[in-house]
């Protein structure tokens, strides 16, 4: 039977979240079997005394954990795994049990098909410099060095990119002497060569709320404690900052300061050097990752933390990837030379080392002159698209609707006016042709039912500015139709 402990609404944590870890408990402890039919929501609503979009926050973030499944009609059922059993248990009739063997993990964040899709933070393939590309491609493959770069080499990464990324990052004021780097398989990886590196243990780390997903699964599934921080206008916010860096004693701080995934947001000069300063009070590491700042569309961006941090202690991630040639996953890690080492080292066990031929490609196409040329040409194209994209929200989405204006990067952040919901919304959406993520897919520990992420950088103007007319005109005739419908359940007054 499900019993909801007691509920304090000034406690810091959410309504939602107290009523989650009530239930996630009991599910956790098997005091609720698998396929147990949970109260619906209206129903334990009243129970509780608590309104009902409340519950459903708590099911959302259950079935979103996989603790339970919904069916239409029939209600939320427990769905709770089973550990495995050590070695390989085998069915009666042979083979390997895979389902008790693996625990289940939470489905990757694929973007749903759609003919105009604002799911993907990614460049336009169509704006790839496909001619060059195999200009540099047969330059390399025809250099003296051909049989080297197709031979296993160093786990650091190809010496000739790491002499070139490092001496560019000194030159630059982002590296010290004291700093050495890794080139890694994107910045994906460097954040699981970090959490094996320095948070094996179930250490805790804070991100910002809404945060890029890679990020936060990265150290979830190694059963870190991830503690969301959340993020204004003017990224992380830094009275929530202080107040977690005092009560939560992290080890790790990971943050995008330029053109936030996914708001968009940038944190200012003095913003940055504040964030520093509290980190440093708490000893705790502070992570950039600053694979959009070469974005800018408009103006100057602020100095990196790696640039600010006076200690040197500060870790920088980058990366090719929003740039040119994802497909290429090349991206790198400075930071401090005895860090460098450890991550190196994990990554040998790893992977022995990234592609060596991608690599001195990409080096080729950075040292030819050409990358500096397709970057110009993408800020150009990634202006024009990201206008498109705020004049589209102007014009189209409905009254009550707000959402971030960044001055670079790939995404805007959208808040629609209660009461709609981002992710029952996109189903229609879909069928009509457009896709977006719910905010649902960014949270930490505080859903924000009304929120999507709109990613820009990858279609065309035209697309952009038709996308999102038909996002708008969804939205708006949803937010009629619920409040017309609030209206005829308004009591008469005698």
């Amino acid at each position: 039977m499900l019993s909801i402990g007691h509920i304090d609404p000034n406690s810091e944590a959410p309504l939602y979240r107290q009523v989650y870890e009530s239930i996630r408990e009991q599910i956790a402890s098997g005091e609720l079997e698998d396929g147990f039919r949970l109260p619906a929501t209206r129903e334990l609503a009243g129970q509780l005394g608590l309104n009902r979009t409340t519950i459903s926050a708590a099911y959302e973030l259950l079935e979103h954990d996989g603790l339970i499944t919904g069916h239409v009609g029939r209600g939320s059922f427990v769905a709770r795994p089973h550990p495995p059993r050590p070695g390989f248990t085998k069915r009666n009739q042979g083979g390997v049990n895979w389902r008790e063997l693996l625990d289940p993990t939470e489905a990757a964040v694929t973007p749903s098909a759609g003919a105009i899709s604002f799911s993907a933070s990614r460049p336009s393939e169509h704006l790839f410099p496909i001619a060059e590309f195999r200009v540099t491609c047969a330059e390399v493959i025809a250099g003296p060095e051909v049989q080297t770069i197709l031979q296993l080499g160093s786990p650091a990464g190809y010496a000739p990119l790491r002499r070139y990324l490092l001496d560019l990052a000194r030159v630059e004021g982002e590296a010290r002497e004291s700093d050495d780097i890794l080139i890694t398989s994107g910045c994906q990886q460097a954040f699981d060569l970090l959490q094996r590196t320095l948070a094996p243990n179930g250490e805790t780390v804070l991100v910002e709320e809404p945060v890029y997903p890679g990020a936060r699964h990265a150290f979830q599934r190694a059963r870190a404690r991830v503690i969301g921080v959340p993020v204004g206008p003017e990224g992380i916010d830094l009275e929530a900052l202080e107040h977690a860096l005092k009560t939560e004693r992290p080890r790790l701080v990971i943050l995008t300061p330029t053109f936030q995934n996914p708001t968009g947001a940038t944190m200012p000069q003095h913003a940055r050097e504040h964030l520093l300063r509290l980190a440093s009070r708490a000893g705790a590491v502070v992570i950039e990752n600053d694979i959009y700042g070469a974005l800018a569309y408009q103006g100057d961006t602020p100095p990196t933390l790696k640039r600010l941090d006076e200690s040197g202690d500060t870790v920088l991630l980058r990366s090719f990837s929003k740039l040119a040639f994802p497909g290429l996953r090349i991206g790198w890690v400075i930071g401090p030379r005895p860090l460098i080492q450890k991550l190196t080292e994990a990554k040998q066990w790893s992977d022995l080392h990234s592609d060596q031929l991608s690599q001195a490609v990409l080096l080729r196409f950075a040292e030819s002159g050409r990358l500096e040329h397709h970057r110009q040409h993408v800020l150009q194209t990634g202006g024009e698209r990201l206008k498109a994209a705020l004049d589209a929200c102007r014009e189209y989405l409905p009254a009550g609707t707000v959402w971030t204006e960044p001055r670079g990067g790939m995404n805007l952040w959208v808040r629609l006016p209660q009461p709609l919901d981002a992710g029952e919304l996109l189903p229609r959406a879909e069928r009509e042709g457009v896709s977006y993520l719910p905010g649902k897919y960014f949270a930490v520990g505080r859903l924000d039912p009304g929120a999507l992420r709109l990613s820009f950088a990858g279609i065309t103007p035209a697309e952009i500015e038709t996308g999102i007319r038909t996002l708008g005109r969804i939205f708006t005739e949803e937010l009629e139709r619920v409040r017309a419908a609030s209206d005829l359940e308004a009591p008469a007054l005698v």
